[in-house]
């Protein structure tokens, strides 16, 4: 595999998985959101490839990923060890949002030994923890599949209602791109695998140091989420990203990658 070295990303394949690098360094693989792919992560990859060896994935069953089925935690978590194997890493930092965070959250829990560090942004110890209802959460997305509509069709509607007013311009013309990359059966089965998450009783297991990340206006995964999150896991710090909603990495990626750099600097 060619990995980027000061030139810009590259674009490749490595064993069933698509993935997006840039950079040399220490390793930081980065795990997108439900509604994101490997694209989203453009600001990351440009700002911190100077110093960290940069990996960004397609979920499986995303972009150009081949699926799992059925897609489960532990497949994914399984499927992010593995894609380290192949790229000869023992062990990686790993950034995760939303989504992502799940599953940095089980990558932790499940390969403890591959984890260094987390950067666990806008995401959650478990679904629903305000009450929501899953079958509703899952028919308002599913329901959209169902009559035939793309996510590509849907991106820049739900871009918009989970980010903060004002969120424009390349970073917003990006994350719908990002968006529109997910075929239709994969956004189909990480719907259904998002609710099963709760690892609110393993939090105490980590090892790892975390650096818990939000926005102060994410409604979807709000600071009391976060607060959590930064009080259960033993070694965790948070920051509150003021202004921004559920994408902060898109949303103030100045900001954002001066945590992640601060955070993860060798």
């Amino acid at each position: 595999m060619t990995r980027a070295t000061g030139s810009g990303p590259v674009d490749d394949v490595v064993g069933t998985i698509g993935i997006r690098t840039a950079g040399d360094g220490p390793p930081v693989l980065f795990l997108h959101g439900l509604g994101g792919s490997r694209t989203a992560w453009e600001p990351q990859l440009a700002a911190l490839s100077g110093t960290f060896r940069c990996i960004a994935w397609d979920l499986p069953g995303y972009g150009v990923s081949d699926p799992i089925v059925p897609l489960t935690f532990e497949a994914i978590a399984d499927a992010a060890a593995g894609l380290l194997d192949h790229l000869g890493i023992e062990c990686a930092d790993v950034v995760g949002l939303s989504f992502g965070g799940h599953q940095a959250l089980h990558l932790a829990l499940g390969h403890p030994e591959r984890v260094r560090r987390l950067v666990l942004a806008d995401t959650s110890a478990r679904f629903g923890a305000d009450g929501t209802d899953v079958d509703e959460w899952k028919r308002l997305r599913l329901d959209p599949l169902d009559r035939g509509v793309t996510p590509a069709e849907m991106a820049a509607g739900v871009i918009d209602a989970i980010t903060a007013d004002g969120f424009d311009g390349v970073e917003r013309t990006r994350a719908v791109a990002a968006f529109g990359r997910i075929p239709s059966d994969g956004l189909r089965a990480a719907v259904e695998c998002l609710p099963t998450h709760d690892v609110v009783d393993r939090l105490g297991e980590i090892a790892a140091p975390a650096l818990v990340v939000v926005g102060e206006l994410d409604e979807e995964t709000p600071v009391a989420y976060a607060e959590v999150l930064a009080e259960r896991v033993p070694n965790a710090e948070l920051r509150v990203i003021p202004g921004v909603g559920h994408l902060t990495p898109a949303e103030a990626p100045d900001e954002f990658n001066a945590l992640v750099e601060g955070f993860l600097r060798p």
